[in-house]
Parts: structure tokens; sequence; C-alpha cells
């Protein structure tokens, strides 16, 4: 079997300048944050970003990497509208296709399949459609209706964040949501994907382990070993989002040079040095899970 072990730095180099980049997570929730960090200290620019997002397009804003966002949302959940995200939008600079969640999930779903569109009736009567003009709406040969087309959102490149994963690809995620990480796998050229936890392959043929195995290991092109990756978002049931760091990141962007200075001490930085600058992969094992 192929081993897939590969460094930050060699999934970065396979991310180039114009391309269509899918972030899995949602929100504040297991976002692969140590390859976005990556990603910002690498030179790669004007990328079209696809997200449920969060932290991860905020800071891809805020360093001026992003040319063109596909989203549903833009949030840390218990501070509603991510800043920077907020800064670049309202600004302007972004081209955008700002969707519904359900519209978003089906053009992945449609580019998983290889289709060029799947037929819906979300989106039917809402300004989705207005802002969005290049949706268009199809005739039905069964009941003479119009229904909405979502197009595939196909992507170069993916980047998620798991709980364990083996060097063959075999990806684990026991959280309560999958999210769409395995649309975003499957809708995707190639799928990198960050571990928290690097196991033996016979790890999956435990008890009912394999259960919790989404995607298929073909859907893997290279796994990096993050222990912490997901840092600040939560990696249920692992750890929770850390709300004091995101906090302390948002009030720096009502703060003149607030971007540069986050960026200087949180970004470029290894990434054990990062886990020691917010207090060490123990305090990160120790954030506890969100209620709702």
């Amino acid at each position: 079997m192929a081993n897939k072990l590969m460094h930050p730095s060699d999934v970065i180099s396979n991310i180039q300048d114009g391309m269509t980049l899918g972030i899995g997570g949602w929100g504040p929730r297991r976002k692969p944050m140590a390859l976005i960090r990556e990603l910002l200290r690498s030179p790669v620019r004007d990328l079209t970003v696809v997200s449920y997002g969060g932290a991860d397009v905020g800071m891809l804003c805020a360093s001026g990497k992003v040319k063109k966002l596909v989203f549903g949302f833009v949030s840390l959940d218990f501070i509603p509208l991510e800043p920077y995200f907020r800064i670049a939008r309202q600004s302007g600079v972004l081209e955008v296709m700002e969707l519904d969640e359900g519209l978003f999930m089906l053009g992945l779903k449609a580019a998983g399949m290889r289709v060029p569109f799947i037929p819906t009736r979300i989106g039917l009567g809402t300004d989705v459609l207005r802002v969005n003009p290049q949706i268009k709406l199809v005739g039905s040969p069964y009941d003479g209706k119009d229904w909405v087309a979502m197009p595939a959102l196909p992507l170069d490149v993916a980047l998620l964040h798991v709980d364990r994963a083996d060097v063959r690809g075999v990806c684990q995620v026991k959280g309560p949501d999958l999210f769409m990480d395995d649309l975003f796998a499957r809708a995707s050229q190639k799928t990198y994907v960050s571990c928290d936890e690097l196991v033996d392959s016979a790890y999956f043929a435990q008890g009912d382990e394999a259960r919790y195995v989404h995607w298929e290991r073909a859907e893997t092109t290279g796994v990096v070993h993050q222990p912490g990756g997901a840092h600040p978002t939560s990696c249920a049931p692992l750890y929770g989002f850390d709300i004091k760091h995101l906090g302390d990141y948002t009030s720096g962007a009502k703060e003149a040079g607030g971007w540069a200075r986050y960026s200087e001490k949180y970004v470029h930085c290894t990434q054990q040095e990062y886990l020691e600058r917010v207090g060490g992969i123990d305090a990160v094992r120790q954030l506890p899970l969100p209620v709702f």
C-alpha cells in the first residue's frame, strides 16, 4: 500500500496561484488550521476559496490571498460574523458566490458525482437567484416545472482535518457531525488531510472503528500528522474551540495593525512553536466541548 504521509510544506507546494481551494469543517469546528497557517506563510495568491467558513476564511482574507469566495456563511458561532471576512466583504475586494447551505452542499455533491448540476427546489423564490445570476433554472421533462440547476463546485485541492488517519489515507471522524467533509474529498482533484492522531492500519479493524471512516482512502492524496492541528477551532470529541484565543483574534480586527501582530505571533512560526504559544497540546486537549 502507498505511504501517503507528507510534510505540511509539501502539501502547500501543490497549491498554486489561481486554484480553487475547498476547506472542510464548519465555522469554528474541525478546520485544518495548521495547514491554513502553512498556506498563509506561502506566496500563493488569487485563490477561489470554497468553504462553510470560519477563521480559515478570515485569515486568508486578512492576508490578501482570496480572489473569490464561494460560501454559505463565514462565522465563529459565538461571534456571528467573522471580522476579517467582514472587512474584506465590505471593502468590495472579494468576488463572491453567496449561497445557502443546501445549495452549497448540492454543488459539492454534483462535483463529486462528476455531473454539471443537480436540480433542486432549494433557492426558488429567494434572493439567492437574484444575487447569483449564473445559477439557472432548468425545465423538468417529468412535471413541466422549473427547478434550480445548482452547478457543480469542482475543486483543485481540498484541505481537511480529521481525528485520526493511517499512512494509507484512511481517515476517521468521530465527532457528532461530519459536516460536508466527505463531499469535499470527492469533489476535489487532490485531498490533503491533517490528523490529530496517526494510527496503525490495524486500528480500523477493531470493534466498530471502521464505522467512522466516511470516504474511501483512494480519495485521500496525502496525510499530515498535526496534533492540535484544528486549533483554535474544535475537533470533537478530542477538544473544543478556544473561545479566549478566538476572542483575542477577533479583537485585533478592530485595531490598527491587529492582523500583523496576530500573524507575527501565531502564523509566522512552526506548529510546535504555535502550540507552545497557546499553552501546549495538553492545554488544547483540555478545551471544553461546546454544548448546544
